[in-house]
């Protein structure tokens, strides 16, 4: 494994998060205005989409069911298609900021799933509204591409993220760990697209974050202590420490109590070929 990465490094990974302590009433008034605007544009863009189709919709007619002026429209969305995705942005912040405020011992793959558990929670908080905008985009061809662009730019924070706890010239033979800081970060993406989707086809019924969790101890057992070096387990806690004897004779285990039985039994085959 190569070392972790000097701190310079890091800060340079860290963005400003759009709200938090220091931020004035007056400025979060105004995040708060902007994205209540944003759901009532998305709203009436969902409501014509769905009556009169998308190809028939314009931006006029949009702005008009809101009850503001075109300019308004384009003040929060480039494009028709943009705008049935108004949390996306914020989303993207709240994100962010999980992962720059991430405690230090934590493993970089734990602060990941936590950082995309924002992305599952914006949709759970609307599933009526999220399951109204999956059936639209899978009849749309141009609301696809923009749902597919929007998950591409979590990917590609959350895989900054992760090359940002390597060494960025680390890529000599052998070191496999700049490739499985993207992979790793494709998968927890991945693992959280199949569980919305599942969660999506069933009408937004069902308990999904334990469905998520579940998905990402997968994606833990598959990585494990490929990221950083620390081990990854569900909650970001440590499933199971091996020690052993100097002459290799005798091994002892200390687990936690609720430790998965399936990480558990890895760390002691680990411990094992030693």
């Amino acid at each position: 494994m190569s070392q972790p990465v000097k701190a310079t490094r890091t800060e340079r990974t860290k963005r400003t998060p759009s709200s938090g302590g220091g931020e004035s009433a007056g400025s979060r008034r105004a995040a708060a205005q902007r994205l209540s605007m944003r759901r009532k544009l998305a709203a009436a863009a969902m409501e014509l989409f769905a009556t009169q189709g998308y190809e028939a919709t314009t931006v006029d007619e949009i702005a008009a069911r809101a009850g503001v002026a075109r300019r308004t429209f384009f003040r929060h969305f480039r494009s028709k298609e943009e705008a049935i995705f108004p949390d996306h942005d914020d989303t993207l912040v709240r994100a962010a900021a999980v992962l720059d405020a991430a405690p230090p011992h934590e493993n970089p793959l734990d602060t990941v799933c936590r950082g995309i558990k924002e992305v599952m929670r914006m949709y759970a908080a609307s599933p009526a509204v999220s399951v109204e905008r999956y059936r639209l985009t899978r009849e749309v061809p141009a609301l696809r591409e923009r749902e597919i662009a929007s998950v591409a730019r979590y990917e590609r924070l959350f895989t900054r993220y992760l090359l940002g706890h390597f060494d960025e010239g680390a890529h000599h033979d052998g070191d496999d760990d700049p490739l499985l800081a993207e992979v790793a970060a494709s998968a927890v993406v991945t693992a959280h697209n199949h569980v919305l989707r599942r969660w999506l086809r069933a009408g937004g019924q069902g308990d999904v974050e334990s469905q998520l969790d579940h998905a990402f101890a997968i994606v833990r057992e598959t990585f494990g202590t490929g990221i950083g070096g620390r081990p990854a387990v569900a909650g970001g806690r440590t499933a199971a420490t091996v020690s052993a004897s100097e002459d290799d004779e005798v091994v002892v285990m200390v687990a936690r109590t609720d430790a998965p039985l399936t990480e558990v039994m890895r760390t002691i085959k680990e411990a094992l070929r030693r």
